[in-house]
C-alpha cells in the first residue's frame, strides 16, 4: 500500500502538462481593442516560447480585420482548429444535427486554406448534444471525415472575471483590477489543481491537461504572469497540439447532455459524488470577489 501511495505522489508531483487553448477570436467590428489584445496575447506567447491552439468561431471573428487577426496566429505558428460558425449550442433545440454539421463546414471553408490549420472541433459551450442521436451522430460525422474532437481537461471562468476586470479599466481604478487580476490568477491555479485531483482519482493518473481560455482583456493583460505562476507551480506548459495526443482525449464519456470537461463527464460517469459543476460563473466567483470588495 505504501508502495501505491508514493507512486501517486510522484504522478501528482512533477508530471503535470498543460497546453494553453483560446476560444472565439477577436472582432475589431465590434471591440476596438480587438487587435491592441490579439498583439498582447501572441507577444506574451512569444515571449514565454509558447505554441498554443485557437479556436475561431466566425460569429465572433466577423470578417476582414478579425479573420486577419486569426491568421496573425496561424502565422505566428499556433495552430487553428474549428469552433463553429455561429456558436451555437448543439443542445439547443433550434438547431438540427445537419445545422450544426453546415456550422462546422462553414468555418472549414474559412479557415482551411491558413497556415497550421488541424482539424480539431471545440464545441460551442462545450455543449456535445443534449440526445444520443445528436451525441452520437456528431461522432459519427468527425470520425467519417477525419474530425477530432478538443475537449478541455480544466475549464475556469475567465469569461467572468473578464466582465469584472474591465469594469475596473472603465472606471479608471486600476488598484482594483490589478487585485481582480491576482484574483483571477489564483482562481486558475486553483481550477487547475482541482481537476489534476480529479483526473489523478478517475484516471488514476495525470493527463496531459487542456485549458480552455478566451482571447479578451484580462487574458491580454495577464498573460504573461498566468504563465509565470503556473510554472512557479511546477507545471510543464506544452503545444496544445501535443497534449491532445494523450488518450484521455480519444475517450468518449456516454454522459447525457454530453459534453463539459472531459475529466469531469468521466468521473461523473464514474459515479464520483459531489462534484462541482464545471461551467463556474457569478454564481461561484461572485462571493468570492464580494468577500474581498471586488465587485464593481
Amino acid at each position: 500500500m505504501k508502495l501505491l501511495t508514493l507512486s501517486a505522489a510522484f504522478l501528482m508531483a512533477g508530471a503535470q502538462q498543460l497546453g494553453l487553448t483560446f476560444d472565439d477570436g477577436l472582432n475589431p467590428d465590434t471591440e476596438p481593442h480587438a487587435p491592441r489584445w490579439s498583439a498582447q496575447i501572441l507577444a506574451g506567447l512569444r515571449q514565454a516560447e509558447l505554441t498554443a491552439m485557437a479556436f475561431p468561431s466566425l460569429a465572433r471573428t466577423g470578417e476582414g480585420q478579425g479573420l486577419a487577426l486569426i491568421r496573425q496566429w496561424a502565422e505566428a505558428g499556433h495552430a487553428i482548429g474549428n469552433h463553429t460558425a455561429s456558436h451555437r449550442s448543439l443542445s439547443l433545440p433550434s438547431i438540427t444535427l445537419a445545422g450544426f454539421i453546415a456550422d462546422v463546414d462553414r468555418t472549414d471553408a474559412v479557415f482551411g486554406s491558413y497556415p497550421n490549420r488541424v482539424p480539431l472541433l471545440r464545441f460551442p459551450y462545450l455543449k456535445e448534444g443534449n440526445s444520443v442521436e445528436r451525441r452520437d451522430g456528431m461522432r459519427a460525422w468527425m470520425q467519417a471525415h477525419g474530425y477530432r474532437a478538443a475537449p478541455v481537461s480544466i475549464d475556469a471562468s475567465d469569461g467572468y472575471y473578464d466582465q469584472v476586470y474591465a469594469a475596473h479599466i472603465a472606471k479608471g481604478d486600476t488598484d482594483r483590477a490589478s487585485r481582480v487580476k491576482r484574483a483571477y490568477i489564483q482562481h486558475l491555479l486553483d481550477r487547475a489543481s482541482y481537476y489534476e485531483a480529479l483526473a489523478v482519482t478517475t484516471l488514476g493518473r495525470s493527463p496531459a491537461h487542456v485549458l480552455r481560455l478566451h482571447t479578451n482583456q484580462i487574458n491580454a493583460d495577464a498573460l504573461g504572469e498566468i504563465v509565470a505562476a503556473f510554472r512557479a507551480r511546477d507545471w510543464t506548459l506544452v503545444n496544445p497540439c501535443i497534449a491532445f495526443d494523450d488518450p484521455l482525449y480519444a475517450r468518449q464519456p456516454e454522459t447525457l447532455p454530453a459534453g463539459e470537461t472531459i475529466v469531469w463527464a468521466l468521473a461523473r460517469q464514474a459515479g464520483h459524488a459531489g462534484l462541482r459543476y464545471p461551467a463556474e460563473d457569478s454564481t461561484d466567483e461572485a462571493p468570492v470577489l464580494c468577500a474581498q470588495g471586488l465587485l464593481p
